[in-house]
């Protein structure tokens, strides 16, 4: 799966400002200050302006460069009280205890700032580890499929958000689910958990698909109740959860989820699920019960599943990014660098200004499916039939 920098490490970069800009900045305001000094014979009372160096450096920089902007800045103004030889002594003082008074100031700004940061930064890391640990490790392989995955939590906007994917091999096949979580933060990936707990225990357990789902929507629903006791807002979930086994079709329920691709040699082409379900967390305003939908996926066929941070990533002029136009040129690809290659093509599309996180999974009948006689499709027959129905043991 495709790693990313942690917020930690993201924060201790921008706590202090590269070298090649710190000493720079402080060499060129000066001379600024100096020459307007100079050229107007105002040295004396234009020298206190680099006061305002160290004043810059606590709103960008670190304390360590606080403080060398500070003790610079008082350099240059003892240096244009010894050019200038001021008269009175008392105005030295003066200019001397403001001066160091402003830069006391500017170092405790600093000092609080940075605290803060490394704070924030520290409990954002604490989520995305928890987030990362509490998902399953991909590449994984079961008796059915074989599962790459990416996942890139977005640590630029400061939350984590609530994409949530697993793999279950059980019984009755092998049981994937992909969702979102509405929101981001600490109570989305609440929810987040509340889902996966449940798909881990009812997707082993639950002979159907259907009792599989609503074993999910039991979890929003009792989640949702424990949070509007402590005053907190209820969030939906939308999902996709799948069963494959050794035929040929694969059962899914689509809870108000994105529809999936398959990607062959000979291109790509969305899987037509007959009914889409509301979400979960909010089977209560739906008419009747969710169905089973079904679509074959044949051997060396590649079936993408993927969260709204793929199709709404947005380029710098606000266009939505085109997944169903990207895909034909990764075709060829095989399903682990099918994701890199995603990535890769999203980051450009956007120039790297994603707003929300990033989940996808590429699934593969395992090959010794391929050879199964009787189970699946021969990867030359043209395979694939949707609809809805009761689903069945």
């Amino acid at each position: 799966m495709t790693a990313t920098a942690t917020p930690r490490e993201a924060g201790a970069d921008r706590s202090a400002l590269s070298a090649r800009v710190f000493w720079p900045g402080l060499v060129l305001v000066t001379l600024m200050v100096v020459l307007l000094a100079v050229t107007t014979s105002t040295a004396g009372r234009l020298s206190p302006l680099l006061i305002v160096l160290p004043a810059l450096v606590a709103g960008l920089g670190s304390v360590r460069q606080t403080v060398i902007a500070s003790a610079w800045a008082m350099a240059g103004l003892w240096a244009s009280f010894l050019y200038e030889h001021p008269a009175h002594r008392g105005d030295v003082v003066a200019a001397t205890v403001a001066a160091l008074a402003f830069q006391a100031l500017a170092v405790a700004a600093c000092f609080w700032r940075t605290a803060r940061q490394r704070e924030l930064d520290r409990l954002r890391s604490t989520l995305v580890t928890l987030q990362r640990q509490i998902l399953r490790p991909l590449p994984t392989v079961t008796r059915q499929v074989m599962v790459d995955g990416l996942y890139s939590p977005v640590e630029e906007d400061r939350l984590v958000g609530g994409d949530i994917y697993e793999i279950v091999s059980s019984p009755y096949g092998t049981r994937v689910l992909i969702g979102d979580v509405q929101g981001k933060g600490l109570a989305a990936i609440g929810a987040g958990f509340a889902v996966l707990g449940a798909f881990r225990e009812a997707a082993f357990r639950e002979p159907t698909l259907t009792a599989v789902v609503d074993a999910l929507e039991d979890a929003v629903v009792r989640h949702n109740a424990f949070a509007e006791e402590n005053e907190e807002p209820s969030r939906f979930v939308t999902a996709l959860a799948l069963s494959i086994d050794e035929s040929a079709g694969v059962q899914v329920v689509n809870c108000g989820h994105l529809q999936p691709y398959l990607i062959d040699e000979g291109g790509s082409r969305s899987v037509p699920i007959a009914d889409t379900a509301v979400p979960l967390g909010l089977a209560a305003l739906a008419d009747g019960p969710r169905l089973v939908g079904w679509f074959d996926l044949p051997p060396r066929t590649t079936l993408l599943l993927y969260t709204d941070g793929v199709t709404e990533a947005r380029d710098p002029q606000g266009r939505f990014y085109p997944l169903e136009r990207r895909l034909p040129g990764m075709a060829q690809l095989p399903p682990a660098e099918l994701l890199t290659a995603l990535r890769s093509d999203i980051d450009r599309f956007t120039a790297g200004a994603r707003r929300d996180d990033i989940a996808a999974l590429s699934l593969r009948r395992t090959p010794a499916q391929w050879r199964s006689p009787g189970s699946l499709a021969a990867p030359d027959e043209p395979g694939g039939h949707a609809g809805a129905a009761p689903d069945a043991p």
